[in-house]
């Protein structure tokens, strides 16, 4: 354990619970963005099957948080996520069934 570890755990602690969850949700919304050719590299960083894993992670968290967030907050994030499921879609060259897209478990087909 290094010198840093209680600083860091008293930081987090006086972050709330809201700008947690939204900075996790930002980050696996880059990273979709970027694994599904979205990024100043496009097709040298795609990579669907991992694009795939962090979209339905996304989806996840968004549908389990989004009581939790508010309106405001969610809304914003549905929108980032319908957004990294149409690139994925759209980028794919064998596009899944309505419903069986990634995270659309979570949010319908179509999301």
């Amino acid at each position: 354990m290094s010198d840093s570890t209680p600083d860091l755990a008293r930081d987090i602690a006086d972050v709330p619970a809201v700008e947690i969850i939204n900075t996790v949700a930002v980050h696996l919304l880059s990273a979709a963005a970027v694994k599904c050719g979205l990024a100043e590299n496009g097709e040298e960083e795609m990579d669907l099957a991992e694009a795939r894993k962090l979209i339905t992670a996304l989806a996840g968290l968004i549908t389990a948080a989004a009581p939790e967030l508010g309106d405001h907050h969610a809304r914003v994030l549905r929108d980032g996520l319908r957004s990294v499921q149409l690139a994925f879609r759209e980028a794919s060259p064998f596009p899944d069934a309505p419903g069986q897209g990634p995270g659309e478990k979570y949010t319908g087909a179509g999301s």
